[in-house]
């Protein structure tokens, strides 16, 4: 609701993709209102250092350096229950069946989803079970990983600027882009499912490059600049409504460079 307000009552729309200017236009926002910049999450991911040893010590035991690791985060309420469970079983499978495989799962808090994460992982070799970490700390867990395994919508905006293959823990999902351009899979929570997916992008190098060398749809990281440079535009009275559509075109044609 409240992004829903915020978007009726807005006079310009800063758009991340094409598809999200599609969606405005459709719902009769005016198109002089509309610039696709590019997603400012790019921006801030290329602005936040990576580098360096980890700020949670327990991460640090993790073997990113030998290993295939695969960074998962689950715990969307849609997700409690049996269908929590059955992605918990899936990882089971997977760190039996692959030597080389160690998973590292940030917990979330809340007790829907920590107890049954503990309660089929807990203690199992090669699965790390971490409180949640920092910020930082999880764009390093991201860059040095080997594959991503998340029902979060943001994480799924951040894994194309690592390269970084994602499976979604989800039947839809509200970024749509990540799977147009390849860059991630839809594999629900069926234990067979996101098994079958995961153990083909750990045996078929090509398929697992294809996907990490897939286009990020989120844009290149100059979000900000461009809109910054509108909003100075129609803050200092220099922008003209008339000449909107050019000013449109040009600032897409900057978006696609």
């Amino acid at each position: 609701m409240n992004r829903r307000l915020a978007g009726c009552l807005s006079d310009m729309h800063f758009a991340p993709t094409e598809r999200a200017q599609l969606n405005l236009l459709r719902e009769g926002v005016p198109s002089d209102s509309v610039f696709v910049t590019g997603n400012t999450i790019v921006d801030a991911l290329r602005s936040i250092p990576r580098g360096g040893g980890f700020e949670d010590s327990r991460l640090s035991a993790v073997d990113f350096d030998h290993k295939r690791v695969l960074l998962v985060t689950a715990h969307r309420r849609e997700n409690h229950g049996e269908p929590l469970r059955s992605i918990c079983w899936a990882l089971k499978t997977l760190v039996r069946d692959f030597e080389d495989v160690e998973i590292v799962y940030p917990v979330h808090l809340n007790p829907n989803v920590s107890s049954i994460v503990r309660e089929e992982l807990g203690g199992m070799a090669g699965v790390h079970l971490v409180d949640p970490v920092s910020y930082n700390d999880l764009l390093r867990s991201m860059s040095r990983c080997y594959l991503i395994l998340t029902d979060s919508g943001g994480i799924q905006e951040e894994a194309p600027s690592f390269n970084k293959p994602v499976l979604v823990l989800r039947e839809t999902t509200e970024r749509p882009e990540v799977i147009e351009v390849g860059a991630g899979k839809i594999v629900g929570t069926d234990t067979d499912r996101i098994v079958k997916v995961a153990a083909r992008l750990l045996t078929n190098s090509l398929e697992y490059e294809t996907m990490s060398a897939a286009e990020n749809p989120f844009g290149d990281g100059h979000a900000a600049k461009r809109i910054v440079d509108i909003l100075e535009q129609r803050l200092c009275g220099l922008f003209n409504p008339q000449q909107s559509e050019l000013a449109y075109a040009t600032i897409r044609g900057a978006a696609g460079n």
